[in-house]
């Protein structure tokens, strides 16, 4: 993955989160390249959560990346009281990436296996961020090349919880 700035969740978008690491509100190069360092380290090594928060929030703190700040828009140009760092926020880093790592991982496992278990079914699993679309789809089996999955494979969404199951031609 790249890299990718972004003042809101929404200026780096969809698709886009494949292939970008991105923060909101993380506005400077060395900043971005310091969270994506801790988060790669947490997943290389297991870290849980409290870990991770231990070891970033020093160099945030320190950065002056950390509570709350006025900071303009750059789109609209409005100051806004923007939430920087906290431990909700890291929280949410730390989730999201662990989850698409997970994704991408289980993705290249369901790749290599796809002429035993060609198909797979999309398993939409409650969250307190309930999507309505994402229910729609759950028990939608599709083959595993179809065009669909690269729109629509979770985790494609922040808080998603959606996951697939591989299934066989018996199934």
């Amino acid at each position: 993955k790249g890299y990718r700035i972004g003042f809101s969740y929404q200026d780096v978008w969809q698709a886009e989160h494949q292939n970008a690491f991105t923060v909101a509100k993380a506005m400077e190069m060395d900043l971005l390249v310091d969270i994506r360092a801790e988060v790669d380290a947490a997943l290389a090594n297991g870290t849980t959560l409290q870990t991770f928060i231990a070891a970033l929030r020093p160099n945030l703190i320190k950065r002056g990346w950390w509570g709350q700040r006025e900071m303009v828009d750059p789109v609209t140009g409005e100051k806004v009281l923007a939430q920087l760092g906290s431990p909700r926020r890291l929280k949410v880093i730390y989730e999201t990436n662990l989850r698409t790592a997970h994704a991408e991982g289980q993705w290249q496992r369901i790749q290599a296996g796809k002429d035993i278990l060609p198909y797979l079914m999309y398993h939409h699993t409650h969250s307190p961020w309930e999507r309505p679309e994402h229910a729609a789809w759950d028990g939608l089996v599709l083959p595993v090349d179809d065009p669909w999955w690269p729109r629509h494979y979770p985790v494609k969404a922040w808080g998603c919880k959606c996951r697939v199951i591989p299934l066989g031609d018996r199934q």
